[in-house]
């Protein structure tokens, strides 16, 4: 959890703030838990970003991955390539949204409505961020998805995404051109994502809705993500 500053002052103790719900919570906050051991720097950019005025004061929860079991969590669909045939990602959204969400809204004091309300991911972090938005329209008002696993089960999301039309108010995709180190691989992840935008432009997702990030040379890590965190930030809540 990271909380703003001057959260528990009296003055305070009134006051409602959104909330941004992020996957794989050991990446996000320090370094010496990071499974790479780089971290999103979520606390110093949004104490950064809130001081400067950029986005208004809120809170930011950190959802921990399974460790071993991250793969079965996040994945949605049984698998070939990762080998993966008892998937547990379509029990997420459940989770999230029934156990996760009731917690801390019991513990701290955050505002009511999905326009207040955000959720993001990386890599299947970010797949898993995607399905959940397909199966709880109405409950996010931001999604944030970085270099989203896509071309998961032969890109069974983007199938499912063509029939969706209760988007969130706000998506933000990032990808790198050097996710992963091959050109031809390289080339078809930005092309799964240039795809996920088409999609939510047939939608009806203008610019005012949509934004997607392409780095050029960009990898799939955590820097390229906290590099574009900011980005991500001000799209959602920028005053």
């Amino acid at each position: 959890m990271w909380v703003p500053a001057g959260y528990d002052l009296a003055e305070n103790s009134g006051k409602r703030y959104p909330v941004f719900y992020l996957n794989d919570g050991q990446n996000l906050f320090a370094s010496a838990t990071s499974f790479t051991g780089i971290e999103w720097q979520v606390g110093e950019t949004a104490g950064r970003m809130i001081r400067e005025g950029l986005i208004p004061p809120m809170i930011f929860v950190g959802i921990d991955n399974a460790r071993l079991e991250r793969i079965k969590e996040y994945l949605p669909y049984r698998s070939v390539n990762p080998m993966v045939l008892r998937p547990r990602g379509m029990q997420y959204p459940d989770f999230l949204v029934k156990e996760v969400m009731p917690f801390v809204s019991r513990q701290y004091r955050l505002a009511k409505g999905a326009e207040h309300t955000a959720l993001g991911g990386s890599s299947l972090g970010g797949l898993i961020s995607l399905y959940v938005a397909i199966a709880t329209p109405g409950v996010f008002g931001c999604v944030l998805l970085e270099s989203p696993s896509l071309w998961v089960s032969n890109r069974q999301i983007l199938r499912e995404c063509r029939g969706f039309r209760e988007w969130p108010e706000k998506v933000f995709v990032g990808v790198g051109t050097r996710e992963v180190g091959r050109e031809d691989k390289d080339l078809q992840t930005v092309e799964n994502v240039r795809e996920l935008e088409r999609i939510l432009r047939r939608s009806g997702l203008d610019e005012r809705r949509l934004r997607l990030e392409i780095g050029d040379g960009a990898t799939h890590s955590e820097g390229a993500w906290a590099a574009r965190f900011p980005d991500a930030l001000r799209f959602f809540f920028g005053k």
